[in-house]
């Protein structure tokens, strides 16, 4: 698809004239505004939703949701989303809600109510209620990592994800295979958790491996919290011989762990993490890697697709991919 710059290049303009040209603000000649107007005519590039749409009451913003803003899955999507929309010329707006009372006076409240033309939801799995304050908003509503009915998505197969990385792991002949995950109730009621331990579970059940409570411990979704409970699953009278980390983060704490302990990695112990985080490559983590970046240009794109033309709603879901790295071996003799 064209881009602004590609037009600014074709009428031989910088790409603010080019945008002011074709939103019909002033200080654009008109010799210069109709050059503008033919090479966007000639590269059939259509005109994103933006600030010439005021007169009809828009206002050039996006409201995105989201539970935590710091950490590295949501602040990525985030950048793929920003990204996109800063390409068409739309601002983004961030609301944070961090705990379950900022998330109920949000949805109480709305506060994006007439300020936003659009709204992104990140990873929060909607109530009935909450569906339907949003809905009510009567404007195009995009999720990411979770589903609603009647409304757009994107995300990916968090089972098929762990089933992958757990088969990997009883491919390489580990047997006692722990999980440092998330064994109490999730925050905000995340999905993800449940969901990449039930793949966990399956993999195990199709290697014909019993489960053992002892070998899940609560990892938080934080390295620190990982590498306690790294801690925890090696204070095992018979430890595991391969962990999978449902987060990278996690298994970075893990790695922590198993090295100031003197534990061989994978010589020991195997780890295998989920993400593809930006560090992984680094640590040599084996992992399931998800296109973060990617699901926050997609999901902007089919918020672009419903502001632009009505689009019905839709899902997404992009594959997963195992990436075996160093971390990853054949169980030991002993194992």
């Amino acid at each position: 698809m064209p881009s602004i710059r590609d037009v600014a290049k074709q009428a031989r303009v910088s790409t603010a004239t080019a945008s002011r040209a074709l939103r019909g603000l002033p200080s654009v000649t008109a010799e210069t505004r109709a050059r503008v107007e033919r090479a966007a005519a000639e590269l059939d590039y259509v005109i994103p939703f933006n600030a010439s749409s005021l007169a009809s009451g828009r206002t050039n913003s996006v409201g995105i949701v989201v539970p935590f803003v710091s950490r590295w899955f949501f602040g990525t999507v985030i950048a793929g989303v920003e990204a996109v929309l800063r390409e068409a010329g739309l601002d983004l707006v961030v609301y944070g809600v961090p705990d379950a009372s900022s998330r109920a006076r949000f949805f109480a409240e709305m506060p994006v109510r007439r300020r936003v033309d659009a709204v992104l939801v990140l990873c929060l799995p909607l109530t009935g209620w909450e569906a339907d304050a949003i809905r009510a908003l009567r404007v195009p509503v995009i999720l990411v990592g979770s589903t609603a009915e009647g409304l757009s998505s994107v995300g990916i197969d968090d089972f098929a994800g762990a089933t992958q990385a757990v088969r990997h792991l009883a491919g390489l002949g580990h047997r006692r295979i722990g999980l440092i995950g998330e064994t109490d109730p999730p925050p905000h009621g995340f999905t993800t958790p449940g969901l990449r331990r039930h793949g966990y579970l399956h993999a195990l059940a199709e290697a014909g491996i019993a489960p053992e409570p002892g070998l899940e411990a609560d990892g938080g979704f934080t390295a620190a919290a990982g590498e306690a409970a790294m801690e925890r699953l090696l204070a095992q009278a018979a430890p595991p011989t391969a962990v999978f980390a449902l987060s990278d983060e996690m298994a970075f704490g893990a790695l922590r762990a198993l090295r100031r302990t003197g534990t061989g990695v994978p010589a020991d112990v195997s780890v295998i993490g989920f993400d593809d985080h930006e560090l992984a490559a680094a640590l040599d983590l084996s992992t399931i890697a998800q296109p973060v970046f990617a699901q926050g240009e997609r999901a902007a794109e089919l918020l672009l697709d419903q502001l632009r033309r009505q689009a019905p709603p839709s899902e997404v879901v992009f594959p997963t991919e195992l990436v075996p790295r160093g971390t990853t071996g054949p169980v030991s003799a002993g194992g």
